[in-house]
């Protein structure tokens, strides 16, 4: 059951896989905004999943964040994510980013739920 306060907790290790250079969203050997925001996104999703009937899912709508602080490769990157609203199908939640010398990102993210057999039916036409 979906419930206003639930929360989530994913980790990741900078590589230089998920680096600005390596996303080509910038020259340096750092994390990058993209990655942070797929971890925001993995963290949210996985948190509803396991409580949603058999054939649904979840899509990412919206996203605003702030990347606040760079992390090198070799930190550990913490994101924590809370259920703030349940608007109908429309989920909203808080997400947190830090490493070991704090907050590197924070913001929302919206997502929808879905009937994943439709969805894909829509998106394959």
């Amino acid at each position: 059951m979906l419930e206003i306060g639930m929360k989530n907790t994913a980790e990741t290790v900078v590589t230089i896989d998920n680096t600005a250079k390596a996303f080509t969203s910038g020259a340096l050997e750092v994390f990058a905004t993209p990655a942070m925001i797929a971890l925001m996104e993995e963290t949210c999703w996985k948190m509803v999943q396991p409580e949603l009937e058999e054939g649904l899912g979840t899509v990412g709508t919206k996203v605003d964040v702030s990347h606040m602080a760079p992390s090198a490769i070799g930190k550990t990157i913490i994101c924590e994510a809370t259920l703030i609203e349940i608007d109908g199908r429309k989920l909203s939640f808080e997400v947190v980013c830090s490493d070991e010398s704090g907050v590197v990102g924070m913001g929302t993210h919206e997502r929808f739920i879905i009937n994943n057999e439709k969805f894909l039916a829509k998106a394959n036409k």
